[in-house]
């Protein structure tokens, strides 16, 4: 079975047993979280409905996304600016698909 979940305004589809990076959530590593922004879920080709429908998933870890370097420049007015940042990460492991009550 798998599930479009959305989170950090980014969409992801995902199954049981799947790893995935996302924005920054609250939690410790080994906590569990719910993921209740479900848009579709199926099986195969059918299609199954969301209503009362979350992914709970596992936190592996909090982490740094790769270094990125913001550099400005106006030519011809000595103006130069380098500026670098890391977005922060979770990590997710998938465990089940379920009901908002038991999620398996």
């Amino acid at each position: 079975m798998f599930a479009v979940v959305r989170t950090g305004g980014k969409q992801y589809r995902v199954a049981a047993g799947d790893k995935i990076v996302v924005e920054k959530l609250a939690g410790e590593a080994g906590e569990t979280i719910a993921l209740t922004d479900v848009l579709l879920a199926g099986e195969g080709a059918e299609l199954k409905p969301v209503d009362g429908l979350t992914v709970s998933a596992e936190i592996i870890a909090q982490a740094k996304g790769e270094k990125v370097i913001v550099f400005k420049k106006r030519r011809r007015h000595n103006y130069r600016r380098r500026n670098g940042h890391r977005q922060q990460h979770t990590i997710l492991r998938i465990t089940g698909i379920g009901e908002s009550g038991a999620a398996a």
